[in-house]
Parts: structure tokens; C-alpha cells; sequence
């Protein structure tokens, strides 16, 4: 037996990428399932892998069913595939395309064959072994933050910060109530005031901000 690391890229992005790591026994359903939890996908929805060389090019299906399209030869399926037996090149390549009304895809490359004697057989395979950049939103439900942002609220309250303007709203009240004093106080100031928004300019707001 042994251990293959396929390094799975969403086509769009190369830089966002999943190491997952597979018994060569295993069919072809596990490696959909793996992928699918690495990328934080549901699994409801079509899903078929193709054979494929260097350039990306697509060849015979392995399908999750055989699907109501026309096919150029017949489909293989993924539980009945192993995908041992289609490993035919040190860098074996396939594309894997889910959901076809949305048209995921996913590129897969063979990084790495670990034999037996090297591999941890205490994992319960299929595992997902790294994982690089944030993923695609399969709903557009999931920020950028992801699951990070709940420790971020945290630290900073935002939850408070999102019901009103902090302390400083809070003495507002006891503001207004010297109101009356301070506008006397504001009608003896005259021409001087007048002189002294002269001298103050417009004025502008520092808009250097650092975006993420």
C-alpha cells in the first residue's frame, strides 16, 4: 500500500490550494469528499472528475453517477474507481469539476507517492494535510475572516461597539444640559470668534488609511 499527496488548486487562484493525502486503495469518492471538506464545500450537489496531462487538458470522466449529458465514452464511477489504478504518471494530473451550474473547479496534481513503511497508518484516511490561501465562498456567505473573525470580535467588542457610540455617546446627556450656559457664553465672544475662523483655515481629514 501507499500514500498519495495530491496538492489541489482552485483554478482561479493557484496561490489557494489544499494538500490532501489518500490511500492508493481508496476509490475515487474519497478524494471528492476530502476535497469538498478541505475547501469547506456541502456535498449535495454533480460532481465528476476527468483524466488530464501537463496542459490541463480533459480526458475520460470518473463520474460521482452518470449524468443526463452526452458523454464521448462512457463514465467511469467514482466508488467503482481505485484510484491506484489511475495513476499512471509520477505527476498524474485530473481536474475536478463540482456542481455544474456553478462550474467549480479544481485543479489536482500528484506531489508525492509515500510508501508503506515511510506513511502513518495510526491516520484515518483520506486527511487533509495543508492547506494555503483563503478558499472560494460556495454561497457567498463566508468572509474573508472566516472563522478567525469570532476571535476578533472578541477581542476587540465589537458586539457593544455595533449597538451605539461606546462611553463617550453616553455623556452626551449631561452635555445638553450646560447648553444654555455655554450660549451666553458664545454670544459675548463678538468679532473675536469671527477673527479666529479666519486664522483656523478649512481644514481636512487625513484619509491615509491602511486597507487590508
Amino acid at each position: 500500500m501507499a500514500i498519495l499527496k495530491f496538492r489541489v488548486y482552485w483554478e482561479e487562484d493557484d496561490a489557494i490550494y489544499r494538500d490532501v493525502l489518500v490511500k492508493h486503495t481508496q476509490s475515487f469518492s474519497a478524494l471528492h469528499e476530502i476535497i469538498l471538506k478541505a475547501f469547506e464545500f456541502d456535498q449535495i450537489h454533480n460532481a465528476t472528475f476527468f483524466r488530464s496531462n501537463d496542459i490541463w487538458k480533459r480526458g475520460r470522466e470518473i463520474s460521482k453517477e452518470v449524468y443526463e449529458k452526452e458523454y464521448v465514452a462512457a463514465p467511469l464511477l467514482m466508488s467503482e474507481t481505485v484510484i491506484g489504478t489511475e495513476i499512471i504518471d509520477t505527476n498524474q494530473h485530473f481536474i475536478y469539476l463540482y456542481d455544474f451550474n456553478k462550474s467549480w473547479t479544481f485543479l489536482i496534481e500528484l506531489i508525492q507517492v509515500i510508501k508503506n513503511a515511510d506513511a502513518d497508518l495510526t491516520l484515518s484516511y483520506p486527511i487533509i494535510s495543508r492547506t494555503e490561501g483563503v478558499g472560494p465562498m460556495q454561497y457567498g456567505s463566508k468572509g474573508l475572516l472566516g472563522k478567525n473573525f469570532a476571535d476578533i470580535e472578541e477581542k476587540y467588542d465589537l458586539s457593544e461597539a455595533k449597538e451605539g457610540f461606546g462611553e463617550e455617546g453616553e455623556d452626551d446627556g449631561d452635555a445638553g444640559e450646560d447648553s444654555d450656559a455655554s450660549d451666553d457664553a458664545d454670544e459675548d465672544d463678538g468679532d473675536a470668534s469671527d477673527e479666529g475662523e479666519d486664522s483656523k483655515g478649512n481644514g481636512f481629514l487625513d484619509d491615509s488609511f491602511e486597507a487590508y
